[in-house]
């Protein structure tokens, strides 16, 4: 007696006989239409392309318009909520060795500060669940709390990134030690003493969701590479957050403020996105 086949087992593919003339005519259609799809992709996909692009490619017409900006901002933020879909706090970002690290650039947005600001230089701290914002100097925050050190990348959006031995405080053990506001969700990190390229103040401020802030590898960065920060790499307080682009990574933080909805976000009002986890 034959065995009667499984539900799940892989079943043979039946043998269809065709003559070559019809072959022939499904082949060309493929083809065809094949062309014409790609065509129909080209096309739509070139009205999104950046205006100068176009113009190297010899279209003239200035295809910028609201529907565009539209439809591009709505695929930015639903790339944005699938990848905070996916976060999980138990995924950690590779570590390395001593041995591995490689050169970190001073990449400021702007100009680079004048180390002036250092000395006066304190971290407020508001949203709290205790209701008034406390200020606090590196020395309360290097005093009270536990020194943790990793050797991460920081991957930066315009394509480079770098391996750092970084030393700070966890974020979580702020969070813990100065809770936030109930309910809170979000945490905006700012400084104040940023610069635009031309040396003039451009007050820097990023959104992070707190369970990014409270992830293990999410430090507020006291030093690298075994010395203090410099003014260069954000002295004396830098977010260094693993799970995230180099741009959420605020030098020289001058404030916390914790908040229940999604506060402003620098680079998310210039057009790109405010998740930024990789």
């Amino acid at each position: 007696m034959k065995k009667p086949q499984g539900i799940f087992e892989e079943r043979a593919l039946p043998a269809i006989e065709m003559s070559p003339d019809r072959l022939r005519y499904l082949s060309r259609r493929d083809v065809l239409l094949f062309g014409a799809g790609a065509v129909a992709a080209l096309a739509g996909g070139g009205f999104l392309l950046p205006q100068d692009t176009l113009s190297r490619f010899g279209v003239r017409r200035n295809m910028d318009s609201p529907g565009k900006e539209w439809f591009l901002n709505k695929a930015l933020r639903i790339d944005d909520d699938v990848a905070e879909a996916l976060y999980s706090e138990n995924r950690i970002v590779p570590t390395y060795t001593k041995s591995q690290i490689t050169p970190l650039k001073n990449n400021y947005n702007g100009a680079t500060p004048d180390p002036g600001y250092i000395s006066a230089w304190n971290l407020t701290l508001d949203g709290l669940a205790s209701g008034p914002s406390i200020s606090l100097n590196i020395r309360n925050l290097l005093t009270r709390f536990s020194v943790h050190e990793q050797i991460t990348r920081l991957v930066c959006v315009e394509g480079w990134s770098a391996i750092a031995w970084w030393s700070g405080l966890r974020f979580e053990d702020l969070l813990r030690a100065y809770p936030p506001m109930s309910q809170a969700k979000w945490a905006r990190v700012e400084s104040s003493v940023n610069l635009d390229a031309s040396g003039n103040p451009d007050p820097y401020f990023v959104s992070i969701d707190l369970a990014t802030a409270r992830h293990p590898q999410t430090l507020l960065a006291t030093h690298l590479n075994g010395q203090p920060l410099t003014v260069d790499h954000g002295a004396p307080l830098r977010l260094l957050v693993p799970v995230k682009l180099g741009l959420k990574n605020v030098k020289a933080i001058t404030k916390i403020t914790y908040s229940v909805e999604e506060p402003r976000d620098y680079w998310a009002e210039r057009g790109y996105s405010r998740y930024d986890g990789i």
